[in-house]
């Protein structure tokens, strides 16, 4: 399965939920690579980190920040049962492409209407890959929010009826998150108990889930 984690909109967390997913399912045995399509190169950045630090190599992160990704994509997800794609924000030809290359798209949104608004642009994106890739699944995902907060549970409450839908799981706004990028560490390296460990696993079961949706013609394992 290809997943990417899209937004136009910079920092809303798209590389730090693309790197914890992908830990969630090495650490259950899959072989997955990540895709740094980010000109930033964030989650390159972070696997260099992650080597300083000495903390094992769970999986790849190869950077392909160019237009081609929907071509070279396939391939190398040919050797490993998921792939990860970070996105890149404002960059609407390598948007394209990402597009073209996933299974399932994951646009990160935070508890704020102005979100919900910059994710017009993303959403013609998205509309326009699926007349190439009709069967192409998209959902929101409610990213860096406080459960009990009335802008949470309002914006929640107007993304349950969109198209794309919200995610069942949300991600909430966490110390633990924002470091772990920074320091080349996920959310599981720690105590495995902690709430941003289960919701990683949370969005990961999802994911899953959605994943037997998929016309892909590949095998979920």
């Amino acid at each position: 399965m290809i997943v990417a984690f899209l937004n136009q909109k910079g920092g809303v967390g798209k590389t730090t939920l693309a790197l914890n997913l992908a830990g969630a399912w090495a650490r259950d045995g899959k072989r997955v690579t990540v895709i740094d399509a980010d000109p930033q190169g964030s989650a390159l950045d972070w696997s260099e980190a992650r080597g300083r630090e000495g903390f094992p190599r769970l999986f790849g992160v190869v950077g392909l920040a160019r237009d081609t990704l929907h071509r070279e994509t396939p391939e190398l997800a040919r050797g490993v049962d998921h792939v990860v794609i970070d996105g890149p924000p404002r960059v609407a030809s390598l948007m394209r492409s990402a597009l073209l290359a996933s299974d399932l798209v994951l646009i990160p949104v935070q508890p704020s209407p102005l979100d919900g608004w910059a994710s017009a642009e993303m959403l013609a994106l998205l509309n326009e890959a699926r007349i190439y890739r009709p069967e192409l699944l998209a959902r929101f995902v409610l990213n860096r929010c406080g459960a009990r907060t009335l802008i949470a549970r309002e914006t929640a409450d107007s993304l349950a009826d969109s198209d794309p839908s919200l995610l069942a799981t949300s991600i909430g706004q966490r110390v633990a998150f924002a470091t772990s990028v920074q320091t080349g560490r996920l959310v599981f390296d720690g105590d495995q108990k902690t709430p941003a460990a289960h919701e990683i696993a949370a969005l990961a079961s999802d994911v899953l889930h959605l994943g037997t949706r998929l016309g892909t013609g590949r095998q979920l394992p």
